[in-house]
């Protein structure tokens, strides 16, 4: 059975800082005819990053939707144009203080595929070393350190919850040194 959905008609509802909201006219696979609402967004990275003492850095911070604080992976939106290394490096040094010796690709995440066009690359950096942390000015955070098998524990108590943070640990895991 053929899958593809056409798109018939596409209308821009709203441009906002970062995304744009499209609804859709499609046509489906059997003929019949349906909506779809998007929501288009630049893309970001997400960085798994290991300290001079062997420790995953994670970053604690607020996150408005959820009205909560939430431990993550560092992370950031890509500018347009960037290449995802380089944002990877930036939000590294940004968030974290640290830079990368290295840094792997570990492949990409889309986060909501039902309406969401956002990519999130995914990057693992076994070797840092720090250099002096640089937020942005509306960007508040606390920098933390932990183990794998202690972030592993925290996912399986419910503890962390950042889809990014939660893919990138499964990514991780064949990379770590015993």
């Amino acid at each position: 059975m053929e899958l593809k959905e056409k798109t018939l008609s596409s209308e821009l509802k709203f441009t906002g800082r970062i995304i744009r909201v499209i609804h859709d006219k499609i046509e489906l696979p059997d003929g019949n005819r349906s909506m779809r609402e998007l929501v288009e967004h630049p893309g970001g990275v997400c960085v798994a990053a290991v300290n001079e003492n062997g420790e995953l850095l994670i970053v604690e911070q607020f996150r408005y939707a959820f009205k909560t604080e939430l431990l993550e992976f560092p992370a950031g939106k890509l500018e347009p144009g960037e290449d995802p290394l380089e944002a990877a490096k930036r939000e590294l040094i940004e968030e974290t203080g640290y830079e990368a010796d290295v840094m792997l690709s570990l492949g990409e995440v889309w986060p909501s595929v039902g309406y969401l066009t956002e990519r999130i690359y995914l990057y693992y950096a076994p070797n840092t070393h720090f250099v002096g942390q640089k937020l942005d000015p509306q960007e508040f955070l606390n920098v933390k350190t932990y183990s794998y098998d202690q972030l592993m524990t925290m996912a399986h108590h419910n503890l962390i919850n950042d889809g990014k943070t939660l893919a990138l640990l499964l990514r991780i895991k064949p990379h770590l040194k015993d």
